[in-house]
């Protein structure tokens, strides 16, 4: 029997000792982040994605590992565990195959098998499952007992055919070829409940799908359409191949066939097997798709969390409402709120021009560049309003900012502590203002779940689906990087090493002894202990410090060698530092500094920029000084578009317009595309051309692969 890690080693492609090593670092307490980017030479320069799969699946099979020996005690207490069960339980290598094993030997509530077998039916049972070629009917007066509830042959009988019965439905070998032929050839349908009315399931109300080809995103609807009460699905099996696989398991291969045995086996697939079969298989279908949704979230959420940061401007935000009307912040370049108004441009013309008047005076006092605009109710007005103003401010653009959890985040407990003096409504609009500025540091105040880049993500186990978005948020921050001394205590405490206590802590320590003026000074912050300074140190950045290495991911254990490195290779002209170490030799250098090659070319790309920001290598987002009305599109329209989520069926492109358009996975390019993610992600500036637009519905379809080259 291969161990854990031998399995994970096969499964994720990488030398045993590396998995061997990375087991240990988690073990021991490091994080992800922490093991991806500081222990290179330990793991092989896995990355932080392969890093947190390990970790699922290492978690998966030391619980598996544990029910395997929690079975076999149990069956061991029973007097019943066998050599050759107890090697077919370790053998098992999902949870579903070891209680398939248990299931025989589980206690159960009471049955028409265990009624049988109360009134000692049992042998009888046997014998005639023996199938030597006895009359069952014989047999079964032997068992007549009037005392036991035993008062006919035909009683005895009908007993013995539901402990034949129950014993085939349990066991594992029979449940795991069943199972095998309904996922190859078992079909999907689903009905309309009777009173259902036409509503968005109506694909469903006469659905027929091979198991085999059904969507992710198919279960997930099926699933919330049958909670919701409209849709009756159900697992089918066509022919009767399910009953035959069940008598073939339980007829001998005799000249003499047994009707009775024949008869049971029918019985126990009709009325226990594929019963039970049909739930097992929509659990699983379900848990593939919620792992497929929850992987398709993460898989939104990193580059959505990435996006390029408009830093060093001032922004004003724009949070809009009809009756309670249009919640303006202005914040300054590091995000400090600067003023704040309310204004009415949707309630008349002349409320309009107020509105703008007012904005105007604002712009000219604080100097705003950017504005952001929020895309939820009354958008669309409020960008009208925006763009007419900004004709007098030539070098002023706009956005629209996706404020999806801004409400959520505007009346949450952490919201009243940063801004116990504003109303919810002007909490929104800085918060929109600040997700301008820096995506990254605004999200993260937010539960991952309500930013709105997911598919069923509500319908998905909660605390799955929690430790995966948490996981992405947490490998984002850490790759960016913290500022300590402007940093939110939300945001440091997605930290590797920190939580909620020690990073706001690390605000209060600040706020009463001034900005950290180096890394060292962190040990200093109540209950950031030894193990949480290592994990943390290298994440987070001291801009004031006077040691260049406290503005770098550089760790505070590699400063030596990247001052033997700088020693080395001369501290002129850090910018080609990573082609000069290549032309000296990394290994020899390696050698010469004391650390391995690739933690080595980490600390020269850290000292070729100091404090940069990999986000600054990505496209920049689309600012706006026009506005383009659902009314303006025509088929055949080429136009610039931002990718604001990536789901099974294709893209939605927010191409300026206040509704997203939709390209379908058909329409992405030229190949074939099992998922839109194979080239596209969330935050990508594309083309499109547009194929059809529906005012009434509010559809506008694009195509990607029609843009003319």
């Amino acid at each position: 029997m291969l161990s854990i890690a031998e399995i994970l080693s096969q499964e994720l492609g990488q030398k045993l000792q590396y998995v061997e090593n990375v087991i240990a670092l988690i073990d021991e307490g490091n994080t992800i982040p922490f093991i991806a980017r500081y222990r290179k030479e330990m793991h092989g320069t896995m990355d932080d994605t392969t890093l947190r799969s390990l970790e699922t699946r290492l978690t998966y099979l030391r619980n598996l590992q544990e029910r395997r020996d929690e079975v076999k005690k149990s069956i061991e207490n029973q007097g019943k565990l066998t050599e050759e069960l107890s090697e077919a339980i370790d053998n098992a290598a999902t949870l579903a195959e070891v209680e398939d094993l248990y299931r025989p030997y589980k206690q159960k509530r009471r049955t028409r098998g265990s009624i049988a077998r109360e009134k000692g039916l049992e042998p009888l049972a046997d014998a005639i499952f023996a199938q030597d070629g006895q009359d069952p009917a014989v047999l079964a007066e032997g068992y007549i007992d009037p005392e036991k509830g035993v008062n006919s042959v035909e009683e005895a009988l009908a007993g013995a055919s539901d402990i034949i019965a129950e014993n085939l439905s349990d066991d594992a070998d029979i449940r795991k070829s069943l199972r095998l032929l309904v996922m190859r050839k078992g079909i999907l349908t689903c009905k309309a409940e009777d009173d259902a009315q036409d509503t968005v399931y109506r694909l469903y109300y006469d659905f027929n799908q091979p198991i085999s080809r059904l969507l992710d995103h198919q279960i997930l609807a099926i699933n919330r359409g049958e909670k919701e009460g409209i849709l009756k699905p159900n697992v089918t099996l066509p022919g009767n191949e399910g009953a035959a696989l069940v008598c073939r398991a339980a007829l001998k291969p005799t000249a003499y066939v047994s009707a009775f045995v024949r008869n049971a086996a029918e019985d126990a697939y009709e009325r226990l097997i594929f019963p039970s079969i049909q739930r097992e298989i929509r659990s699983d279908l379900s848990e593939r798709a919620y792992n497929g949704a929850i992987h398709n979230f993460a898989l939104n959420l990193k580059p959505l969390l990435m996006q390029p940061p408009v830093k060093g401007f001032v922004t004003m935000g724009l949070d809009p409402g009809y009756r309670n009307g249009c919640k303006v912040a202005v914040v300054d370049a590091t995000g400090k709120v600067l003023d704040t108004a309310v204004v009415y441009p949707t309630f008349s013309e002349k409320k309009k021009q107020e509105a703008i008047l007012l904005l105007s005076g604002l712009m000219r006092k604080h100097q705003v560049r950017h504005i952001a605009i929020g895309n939820g109710t009354a958008s669309r007005e409020t960008e009208a309003m925006a763009v007419e103003m900004l004709h007098s401010f030539p070098d002023a653009s706009y956005m629209i900012v996706n404020e999806a959890g801004a409400s959520v985040y505007s009346a949450s407990p952490l919201a009243a502590e940063e801004f116990p003096d504003y109303d919810v409504n002007l909490r929104s609009a800085v918060s929109i203002a600040r997700r301008l500025q820096d995506p990254l540091a605004e999200l993260v105040k937010i539960d991952p779940k309500a930013i709105g880049v997911g598919q069923y993500q509500h319908d998905c186990p909660q605390k799955k689906l929690d430790a995966a978005l948490g996981g992405v948020v947490e490998d984002c921050v850490n790759a960016v990087g913290v500022d300590v001394n402007t940093a939110s205590a939300s945001l440091l405490a997605q930290v590797s090493g920190l939580n909620g206590t020690t990073s706001k802590n690390i605000v209060a320590y600040r706020e009463e002894n001034g900005p950290f003026s180096n890394r060292s000074q962190l040990k200093k912050v109540p209950k950031l202990g030894p193990k949480a300074y290592q994990q943390c140190a290298g994440f987070l950045r001291v801009p004031e410090s006077k040691e260049i290495l406290d503005h770098t991911g550089v760790h505070p254990e590699s400063y030596d060698a990247a001052k033997e490195l700088l020693a080395l290779l001369g501290k002129e002209d850090l910018q080609t530092l990573p082609e000069r170490l290549d032309s000296y030799g990394t290994a020899k250098a390696a050698q010469a500094c004391g650390v391995g090659e690739p933690t080595l070319i980490d600390i020269a790309k850290e000292l070729s920029k100091p404090g940069r920001d990999p986000r600054d290598e990505l496209p920049a987002p689309i600012l706006r000084k026009d506005v383009l009305e659902m009314k303006d599109l025509v088929p055949g329209m080429e136009l610039s578009g931002t990718v604001r989520n990536v789901i099974d069926f294709g893209v939605f492109v927010d191409i300026g317009v206040h509704q997203d358009g939709l390209v379908h996975i058909s329409e992405v390019c030229n190949r074939r595309l099992k998922h839109p993610s194979e080239v596209l992600k969330v935050g990508d500036v594309v083309k499109v051309v547009v194929l059809s637009v529906d005012q009434e519905r509010h559809r506008i379809s694009l195509s990607m692969k029609q843009v003319k080259k």
